[in-house]
């Protein structure tokens, strides 16, 4: 039990001393038996209050200390590695949250604040008393790491993962790689097309002897944990040999006899695809393939190619990594049927499919047979919505409906730009093509959410109308030959990722960092990390920065040959312990094992998956479970000092 305590109340500029009178929940916390000293500071992490508490701790011979600040997920392990430079056990500090939970929660009501501090303070000073000395778990760690999802992020990673000398897999469920990036030309800002920066990953990744590219794969199963996982991966059949040496002529012969048509997913349903495909000659593995939903095998593409096998089939293959990376990236918004005209106005298509169309019509930008003069883009489809589940704004849609309204005058010179916005979001230094796209003369109305654009059709025309805030809520009409739907981001459906993988999802269906400041790339998974469009929108630079702080975060993490896990666990009394399953059926990380011994059975944690949740502690009828930092006797002082 500790008898030297010593408690830091932080001001936290004004952002606690405004509401909380920090002065006295000092004072009474002073009187409190076993605290030696106590303490106010104006910025309890500054270095000056960490150095101050560090010569304290030893001065006084402190032998545990209670911080009452903001959210320990911000300062944690800031206090933590205070006790440890004092030479004090990092898990006998204990941190409360009196900002969060009190001047920010009760700011109308200061004095209840007060109160309500000094009770936390009291509580949080009961549990140091109780508070043991606990030792981080090491577990050996393998040096490899697979990462799912072969778009530019993912090859990025990769990329960088194999310089600092971890082994690599990486795998993409398409046959293909380069993600969403190979299906556009130019990219804003840099004016580089997709498939130049597609084609100088691949080369990369193909250059560096310790990354290996699966591509038609996907996860089947996992087992382990962090540090040692086993993966079992499924890889499909490409069903044309290997050793194919791309002949683009007999290539195309191959394709004319095949009898299989259907729409073309690459270009999203504008043009037509045979079974056997490649979208474009630099389009990588430089290897066709099949698809198999389509293909009758009816063999007239193997009378014209002896190197396309039919026969294929699955292979299974197991692989053992320390650490996961999750780079599966997003789909864009598919407008329900009706919205703004989708699907039921001819000449209504999405960003996507204009991208699409740039690339497919060289001199003059022809829809359905008809030349395109005059072209309506219809901002926030998908995103902000005010009925749909997307609350969010996908942030970088603007930019690439500005950019592509650019590249479309440009190369068609005659075409006109109308922009029907909520607010045009063109951040830093994407804001000089919105100038650009003004001074081309591009027409920009913006409407509020309460009243949004009108797409219908009236006397043979396709009509948008705006109620115009930008001209004092004058309703305004385009007669329109082509209406283009400015579409968010959704996430990519990874649903046997997430049962396998079981990465929290946030309300926005988007994988869920620990914290997007201080852990951004982290889940609660151990070992599991996330980077990319997968966890939220990002344009390509975007991820490619998430991605690097991800493959760093991995190494660190992994390279040492041991990896450190926190002490908070869920510990079993074998002899309290009558196996029942209820604890392991409750537990969501699959950490609780039955276990046979002389005859008994009983529940065994396995520690490197326990999270310690505590969620396998109230369903046990013979309370034979603790979690250690939060025992019992902790809680029970803690609610006793609460109702004091």
């Amino acid at each position: 039990m500790r008898n030297r305590i010593g408690v830091y109340i932080c001001y936290c500029g004004s952002n606690i001393s405004d509401y909380v009178d920090c002065e006295k929940v000092k004072d009474i916390a002073a009187e409190t038996t076993d605290v030696i000293l106590s303490k106010t500071t104006m910025f309890a992490c500054s270095d000056s209050a960490q150095n101050e508490m560090i010569e304290d701790i030893k001065n006084q011979k402190l032998d545990a200390i209670v911080v009452a600040s903001c959210s320990p997920k911000l300062h944690l392990n800031t206090f933590r590695n205070v006790a440890q430079r004092a030479g004090l056990n990092q898990y006998n500090y204990v941190q409360v949250n009196i900002r969060e939970q009190c001047s920010w929660a009760h700011s109308n009501t200061p004095p209840q604040a007060t109160e309500k501090a000094i009770k936390l303070v009291k509580a949080g000073i009961a549990r140091a008393k109780q508070s043991q000395e606990l030792t981080p778990m090491a577990i050996p760690s393998t040096n490899s790491v697979l990462v799912v999802g072969a778009g530019v992020a993912g090859m990025r990673a990769a990329i960088e993962l194999a310089k600092m000398g971890t082994e690599v897999f990486i795998i993409e469920r398409e046959y293909f790689v380069g993600g969403r990036a190979a299906q556009w030309n130019e990219l804003f800002t840099t004016n580089e097309t997709g498939r130049e920066v597609v084609s100088r990953l691949y080369n990369t990744i193909m250059e560096a002897n310790n990354i290996t590219l699966f591509t038609g794969a996907d996860i089947d199963s996992k087992t382990g944990s962090v540090g040692n996982f086993d993966v079992k991966l499924r890889i499909r059949p490409r069903h044309v040999k290997p050793d194919c040496k791309l002949d683009w002529g007999k290539f195309k012969k191959a394709v004319e006899v095949c009898p299989v048509e259907f729409d073309d997913p690459f270009n999203f349903g504008l043009t037509k695809q045979k079974a056997i495909y490649k979208n474009f000659p630099s389009e990588f593995p430089e290897i066709p393939t099949i698809d198999v939903e389509h293909c009758t095998k009816c063999g007239k593409c193997v009378d014209i190619c002896d190197k396309i096998d039919l026969d294929q089939k699955e292979e299974m293959l197991n692989i053992n990594v320390g650490a996961v990376l999750l780079t599966t990236g997003s789909s864009p918004y598919e407008p329900k049927t009706g919205e703004f005209g989708y699907k039921e106005i001819e000449n209504v298509v999405t960003l996507q499919q204009l991208k699409r169309l740039i690339e497919l019509n060289e001199y003059d930008l022809i829809f359905k047979g008809k030349k395109i003069k005059n072209i309506a883009y219809v901002y926030c489809v998908g995103s902000r919505q005010v009925d749909g589940e997307n609350k969010y704004c996908s942030r970088y849609c603007c930019t690439s409906a500005i950019h592509t309204a650019i590249m479309v005058k440009e190369k068609y010179k005659t075409i006109n730009n109308f922009h029907f916005t909520r607010g045009i979001r063109t951040y830093g230094k994407q804001e000089a093509l919105y100038h650009k796209a003004s001074k081309q003369g591009d027409i920009f109305l913006q409407s509020f959410e309460d009243s949004p654009t009108e797409v219908y059709k009236e006397n043979g025309h396709t009509v948008v109308k705006i109620k115009d805030i930008l001209t004092a809520d004058k309703e305004l009409e385009v007669n329109t030959d082509l209406v283009v739907l400015v579409t968010g981001m959704i996430p990519r459906k990874n649903d046997s990722i997430n049962n396998i993988l079981k990465v929290p999802i946030g309300r926005d269906k988007f994988y869920n960092e620990i914290h997007p400041k201080l852990r951004p790339v982290e889940t609660v998974i151990d070992g599991v990390l996330i980077a990319g469009a997968c966890q939220a929108p990002l344009n390509i630079t975007e991820s490619v920065k998430s991605s690097l702080s991800a493959a760093v975060k991995v190494n660190s993490l992994i390279s040492k040959g041991k990896i450190e896990l926190e002490p908070t666990l869920a510990q079993i009394d074998k002899l309290l312990c009558n196996w029942c399953d209820k604890c392991a059926d409750v537990c969501p990380y699959s950490a609780i094992v039955k276990e046979v011994k002389n005859g008994k059975m009983f529940a065994v944690v396995h520690e490197a998956n326990c999270k310690g949740c505590g969620m396998c502690l109230p369903v046990c009828p013979s309370n034979a479970i603790q979690l250690i930092g939060y025992t019992d006797i902790e809680i029970e002082s803690m609610i006793e000092a609460l109702i004091d």
